[in-house]
């Protein structure tokens, strides 16, 4: 009950002192990279569709082709309109990191999911050889987008400031 009151007071000094803007960056984003990972499957199967197309075998002709089309077409739109919206509202520098990661993390999921990457056994070596390698590619990008306004003398805050007002 203690901790319960805690937090709750906690929450009340966070909408006092911080703006109201902070938390929908990832709901953006979130959506923006759920959509992307989406896209990036059914542009694979679609990219197989015509592949198959193009050596004689006609794919065209079967529903799921046109429905992987529609999901493409769809998600490309989905996702333009919450990556305008999250670019509107947010600093390039905040978004960057967060959707690169996002997208990546969701992406690899899906790749698990569709092509049943668990299924086949990885050794303790690979397991640690991918994760190093997926921080160090976060890592990496996070360090290029927070020292990007270095060279400029300071950050860009416009969209922070056009909600101060």
């Amino acid at each position: 009950m203690i901790t319960m009151i805690v937090g709750e007071v906690a929450n009340f000094a966070a909408y006092a002192f911080a703006p109201a803007i902070l938390k929908p960056v990832t709901v953006y984003i979130g959506v923006c990279s759920l959509v992307s990972s989406i896209l990036v499957m059914s542009v694979k199967a679609l990219s197989i569709a015509l592949k198959l197309t193009f050596s004689g075998t006609n794919q065209l002709i079967y529903p799921q082709t046109w429905a992987f089309t529609l999901v493409v077409i769809s998600c490309i739109i989905t996702q333009m309109n919450y990556l305008n919206k999250a670019l509107y509202t947010f600093n390039t520098a905040v978004l960057s990191p967060i959707y690169y990661t996002m997208f990546t993390s969701l992406t690899m999921l899906a790749s698990v999911i569709m092509f049943k990457i668990c299924m086949r056994p990885l050794n303790p070596t690979q397991i640690v050889t991918e994760m190093c390698g997926f921080v160090t590619i976060l890592s990496g990008t996070f360090l290029l987008h927070k020292t990007k306004g270095m060279a400029d003398g300071g950050t860009d805050f416009s969209s922070y400031q056009l909600f101060r007002q």
